[in-house]
């Protein structure tokens, strides 16, 4: 366990002790969000994303400290363990290394080698492949070996055997397997062709006639040529000199030895038959494993900024669900989301049915007095946005629209959880309820769908969905965290993202409200059936209760915490009423003077701590949402024909990639800014964009044809 703690430290960069308090909250059953949170003393404040990955990393070295004991117990068992092996076994460092080690006691189905052994050619091979015993010619070894019973009829057949033997035990080798491996990764490439001699044009024609080192290859390149593959349009290959790979596993050969070439032509057979197309399936692996990770990471890095969009809070809201055969779906809903009526236009199906389509919104609009549209972004988007910008217009204004990512919006619609949400509305209708609810609060209504049908990144169908799952599930369980619930107003779908809350304390929660009226005091969940102790303690202070006669109930600070909260008011000259009213401006200058270490042993609290205190208290019911610049709500309408090279627009980043980011500029055609044209050079574009940011764009170039809209964050010279 202390090597563990050291190895996790120095890779980190964290201190041991930090990292050995991480591993012993996580060992006691602490969540993610309540150790980055409120235990932020015992780990120097690492922020939930390092805590994951500490998390992460831990899990594998237990994997991989349990994978050792077991290849060593299996080799054990066989009386074949040495102090050498057991040795190699515990210095390995991967998963990888442990199982070369463990590759030649493995028990292999029926190979050309076993078969050879059955018929008594092992000694033989040894004789041949031997170091320290004197060897005859092959030929004259060979003879002593010929036995037509056990279908050994000539001297050839008994070096075939003896070759195949040989040709294992170096294919088995974990040394070499450890140098060829590193020689794969510095000097091998992946090798893309065509599949067909005249292939067509497609997504794939850039792989047509590809070759890339494989320490260049770009995970967004792995995962086309990989799905290329399965597709049949790509053939595609790992290459590695073959003469360099030749004499890397001819380090067996001992010149003058009678038996030299013999064994130098088993050392080929090795490479050519048994650990080329090894290695190669271990580069491929290696390469995909590396991608999968790459768009794992930047899944997740698009969803959090998607969740953490600021809500368009307290409005009435009108989504609309285009559509062209299925019409229009309409849904207006309150400021808290409520349905207060609903409706089915058909505005792409003539001009009579536009303006009944037309008459009838902004009579929807008039009555429920409607403030913004949402307006989904899959099929009939452009027509609909359109009809929206002449409906706005014929009623003087007073209305503003936003395009909204629909993506996930149908598999809502048709889950379970719509269902139990919605029994008296027709599927499209829900979606429509969806797409109202995802401007007004993104992460409510986000947090109800599988986070890989929210659609932001790259190749997510491909990735393992385990892993991929557990990721995005980190992300969605993060931002509800950051942001906190509402305990009297939360779904059950949100309830059960919150720190130490599962499905069913969540539906406990809700069932208890509706029984028990609201939640008056947090100390009140503790009356919440199955949910006990010890996760009240994760989900307190993550929980908000506006209706609690103390404020900081619908504060971040944890009830643990509350007697060195209202200590730090009594010292700063403060009470919870000043709180609750507004009047403790100056609290945090206070404080300083004071001298936030004094003060925090003063509180009997740590200072990361009392620093959060200090912020929550500020401001109540906080959102941090609220601190970010808001949605770009719209009132016109532009087209990619409106578009010319120099124009300058502000636009919302849709989706951040490997080579650049995707920008909504208001034409219904998302805009391109390569990774070249971003304000300054980068690794990746997340080092500058994050999805919902809203930036200053310059058109470089349309392609109306191809729908491709270049886009450039440099101020073209001249403009």
């Amino acid at each position: 366990m202390d090597s563990m703690i050291q190895f996790l430290a120095h890779e980190l960069g964290q201190s041991e002790a930090h990292v050995e308090n991480v591993v012993n909250l996580i060992d006691e059953g602490n969540t993610i969000p309540f150790i980055a949170r409120y235990r932020k003393e015992l780990h120097g404040s690492m922020d939930d994303q390092l805590l994951r990955t500490l998390a992460d990393r831990l899990q594998y070295l237990r994997n991989l400290e349990s994978r050792k004991t077991e290849v060593k117990s299996a080799v054990e068992a066989q009386g074949k363990l040495t102090e050498e092996l057991a040795a190699a076994v515990d210095a390995a460092a991967t998963l990888a290394e442990v199982e070369d080690l463990y590759r030649p006691f493995k028990q292999k189905r029926r190979t050309r080698a076993t078969i050879a052994r059955e018929k008594g050619l092992e000694p033989l091979a040894a004789m041949l492949f031997s170091l320290d015993e004197p060897c005859p010619p092959p030929e004259e070894a060979a003879l002593s070996f010929i036995d037509p019973e056990k279908g050994v009829e000539t001297v050839e057949d008994a070096l075939q055997g003896a070759n195949d033997i040989i040709a294992e035990l170096i294919s088995d080798d974990a040394a070499l397997r450890k140098i060829l491996r590193s020689l794969y990764l510095r000097r091998g490439m992946l090798v893309s062709k065509a599949a067909e001699k005249e292939p067509e044009d497609t997504v794939y024609r850039l792989y047509y006639d590809f070759k890339c080192p494989v320490n260049r290859m770009q995970g967004y390149q792995t995962l086309a040529v990989n799905r290329g593959e399965r597709e049949d349009v790509l053939k595609v290959s790992i290459e590695l000199d073959p003469e360099e790979a030749h004499i890397t596993v001819r380090r067996y050969c001992v010149p003058g030895r009678a038996a030299m070439d013999f064994v130098r032509a088993a050392a080929d057979d090795a490479y050519d038959r048994l650990i080329q197309p090894s290695m190669e399936r271990e580069i491929r692996n290696y390469l995909t494993e590396e991608a999968d990770e790459g768009a794992i990471h930047m899944f997740a890095l698009n969803l959090k900024p998607l969740l953490m969009q600021p809500p368009v809070k307290g409005k009435v809201t009108m989504g609309l669900d285009p559509g062209y055969r299925m019409g229009c779906k309409v849904a207006v809903v309150d400021g808290t989301g409520k349905v207060l009526d609903t409706a089915v236009v058909y505005p792409t199906h003539g001009a009579r049915q536009k303006e009944e389509c037309i008459t009838r919104l902004s009579a929807m609009i008039q009555k429920h007095h409607v403030a913004h549209i949402a307006i989904g972004n899959g099929t009939a988007s452009r027509e609909t946005e359109q009809m929206a910008v002449e409906m706005i217009r014929r009623l003087g204004g007073g209305v503003s629209y936003m395009i909204v990512n629909e993506a996930g919006a149908s598999v809502y619609s048709a889950s379970k959880l719509a269902a139990e949400e919605f029994p008296d509305y027709d599927v499209n209708l829900r979606s429509a309820v969806s797409i109202a609810r995802r401007l007004q609060d993104p992460l409510a209504e986000l947090v109800k769908i599988d986070p890989k049908a929210i659609g932001v990144g790259q190749y997510q169908h491909d990735m393992p969905q385990a892993r991929l799952g557990e990721a995005l599930g980190g992300v969605v369980e993060d931002c509800v965290n950051a942001v906190g619930v509402d305990a009297n107003t939360a779904s059950p779908s949100l309830l059960q993202r919150v720190s130490g809350l599962t499905g069913t304390t969540a539906k406990n929660i809700v069932k208890y409200r509706e029984e028990n009226g609201v939640f008056t005091t947090r100390k009140q969940l503790l009356k919440v059936p199955k949910l006990g102790p010890k996760a009240f303690e994760q989900c307190a202070g993550f929980l908000r209760v506006p209706e609690s006669k103390s404020v900081l109930d619908n504060t971040g600070v944890h009830p643990e915490s509350y007697p060195a909260a209202e200590k730090l008011l009594a010292e700063c000259g403060y009470s919870l009423e000043d709180v609750r009213t507004g009047q403790i401006g100056e609290l945090k200058d206070r404080a300083t003077e004071k001298g936030l270490p004094t003060l925090a042993e003063t509180c009997g609290t740590g200072v990361p701590t009392l620093q959060d205190i200090i912020k929550e208290l500020l401001k109540p019911g906080r959102d941090p949402r609220d601190e970010l610049p808001p949605p770009i709500l719209r009132t016109d309408v532009m087209e990619a024909k409106d578009l010319k090279p120099g124009m300058e627009l502000q636009g919302t980043v849709r989706n951040v990639i490997d080579f650049g980011a995707f920008v909504d500029i208001g034409v219904h055609q998302d805009g391109l800014v390569h990774i070249s044209k971003l304000k300054k050079r980068v690794k990746h574009p997340s080092e500058l964009l994050s999805v919902g940011d809203v930036i200053t764009v310059w058109v470089t170039e349309v392609d109306e044809k191809k729908k491709r809209i270049g886009l450039t964050m440099r101020k073209p010279e001249g403009v």
